[in-house]
């Protein structure tokens, strides 16, 4: 997920690129089927419907080349998105005119327009193109049975033949299946997304823990073989400062050294956890609760409390089944990166939230300077630090921690503008508050 934001622009160009061709093989294939039929009817190349088909085509082919050149020179790829299906939708709107209207058999167009609007802009853009292409539907009827416009080619007015119910029945029935299948298309889609994001989430964590793995051992003996010596020189030098008078050179010299075994201590004990993280201590917890009470501890930090806006968007009903240790200290470190890449002032976004098959997902965002790209590769790597007083062991212990629990963690960053850690668990049950 680490070059996602890049990556969904180079998804959407490509789809884009794709619909382009695919509406110029369209365009192509219109024209041979008008040739072919005009031909084995013994119609004139400019007979009607012919002309205004060949009309249509002409503009489908200027259209795609016109999107090709935005594709390429513009590159502002969803404003695209939503223009191309918008003015698909006039098109297919000419074609049904064109070849009956009513009695068109060109009227599933608006449903192809609606399923490709959905892959390009899920769900909203594909209900928003079923809008459009029913009010223009039902207008064109509309305006032909009212004797507002004439039918094209020569044919007898709607109202000739047909009630009025006839028509509000027609319309009725593509408004339907217009949104059903917008509905179904872009439930479809969104599903198609949270797979690619999981799979390519699952393929980053596979590689660091790979990666990590061949460091476990050697770690794991190196915090042993530290822990001792280190107890052993602590003990030492309190003993010493039993001995010395407080206040003196010697004394503060002590102070120094037993401060920095104290961190040495830490940052063993860190090593340890990153090695092998222990789950005995593992059971149900509501983690909406276990999110509030850290914000609420965080914000309490006067080195954080004037500077941060926390919000956040929790689904109170997820549970997982984790060391509440562990969570907390999941959620501090999260909090903690987020806070020290905001240089002033600045908003972190928590977002709790869940899918099918009890796919749970905590989003940490903030609005910091960002993660550069030269450091995209290395910042779940144990020791690699931006930070000259970082022991490099953060994001490494939490990678291990979600990691040891079947979980996941990635995530998504914009050098000067913020980063986005996605987190995922398995949760363990739904209940109400």
């Amino acid at each position: 997920m680490r070059k996602s934001l890049f990556q969904k622009e180079i998804n959407l160009s490509n789809q884009i690129k794709w619909v382009s061709l695919i509406r110029i093989a369209f365009a192509i294939f219109l024209i041979i089927s008008c040739l072919i039929f005009s031909s084995g009817e013994d119609l004139s190349f400019f007979s009607q419907p012919f002309l205004a088909l060949y009309n249509i085509t002409g503009c489908i082919l200027v259209l795609s080349i016109v999107y090709l050149i935005w594709l390429n020179k513009i590159k502002k790829n969803l404003l695209l998105a939503y223009f191309q299906t918008i003015m698909d939708t006039f098109i297919v709107t000419a074609i049904i005119f064109v070849t009956g209207s009513y009695d068109s058999i060109f009227t599933f167009l608006y449903l192809v327009v609606i399923i490709y609007a959905s892959m390009l802009l899920l769900q909203k853009g594909s209900l928003l193109i079923a809008t459009i292409s029913s009010i223009q539907y039902g207008i064109l009827i509309e305006l032909e049975f009212y004797k507002v416009i004439t039918p094209f080619p020569e044919q007898l007015y709607l109202s000739d033949t047909l009630d009025e119910r006839q028509i509000i029945y027609r319309i009725i029935i593509l408004i339907l299946a217009c949104f059903a299948v917008a509905i179904l298309s872009g439930i479809l889609a969104f599903q198609l997304k949270v797979a690619k994001q999981d799979l390519t989430m699952a393929q980053e964590h596979l590689k660091r823990v790979e990666k990590m793995a061949a460091m476990d051992e050697m770690i794991s003996g190196i915090a042993h073989e530290v822990k001792n010596p280190l107890a052993s020189l602590s003990g030492s030098i309190q003993l010493l400062q039993e001995d010395t008078k407080p206040g003196s050179y010697e004394d503060k010299l002590m102070q120094i050294i037993l401060r920095e075994t104290d961190r040495l201590k830490i940052i063993v004990n860190d090593i340890r956890l990153f090695a092998k993280p222990n789950t005995d201590n593992a059971r149900e917890l509501k983690i909406s609760d276990t999110i509030n009470e850290v914000v609420e501890l965080f914000l309490n930090d006067p080195t954080w409390n004037n500077k941060l806006k926390i919000n956040m968007n929790l689904n109170t009903s997820v549970r997982i089944f984790i060391d509440p240790f562990h969570l907390n200290q999941i959620l501090w470190n999260l909090l903690k990166n987020a806070a020290q890449s905001i240089a002033d002032k600045g908003e972190i976004k928590i977002v709790l939230k869940l899918f099918g098959n009890n796919r749970v997902y905590l989003i940490v965002e903030d609005t910091g300077t960002g993660i550069k790209k030269k450091d995209f590769n290395h910042i779940f790597d144990p020791f690699y630090t931006t930070k000259p007083d970082g022991t490099g062991l953060g994001l490494s212990i939490i990678h291990r921690i979600i990691d040891t629990y079947n979980g996941m963690i990635d995530f998504d960053s914009t050098p000067g503008k913020g980063t986005v850690f996605t987190v995922f668990f398995h949760g363990v049950s739904l209940k109400g508050t």
